[in-house]
């Protein structure tokens, strides 16, 4: 199944460090239609070197679905608005799936949605 367009979809993650955050970024994500879909997850624990030392600490991940010319506005707006210095925002293209549902995310994500 091909992705639609020439530019295709893109899953972004993010974490954030509790649920009303990450539904924060995630409402603020489709309010500016970066994304078409955002889910909020969690809690998870995420293990890292930070400082120095080693951590563990409880987060919540946000997970975008948008258009792949969407991504660096997305990137901007989620460093802009993400309580860390250094957020996590991390972007996997979509190689397949449901095609009437990627016509949809690129349909919002450029204002025009189908559904």
């Amino acid at each position: 199944m091909t992705v639609p367009g020439p530019e295709g979809t893109v899953r972004v993650e993010t974490t954030v460090g509790g649920r009303e955050g990450a539904e924060r970024v995630a409402r603020s994500l489709i309010e500016h239609r970066l994304a078409a879909c955002a889910q909020v997850s969690g809690p998870v624990t995420s293990f890292y070197r930070w400082d120095g030392e080693v951590r563990a600490d409880e987060e919540w991940l946000v997970v975008a679905k948008t258009s792949a010319d969407r991504v660096d506005a997305l990137t901007a707006h989620v460093v802009d608005i993400h309580p860390y210095d250094v957020p996590e925002v991390v972007a996997v293209p979509v190689t397949g799936g449901h095609a009437a549902y990627l016509e949809w995310v690129a349909g919002e994500t450029r204002g025009g949605g189908t559904a």
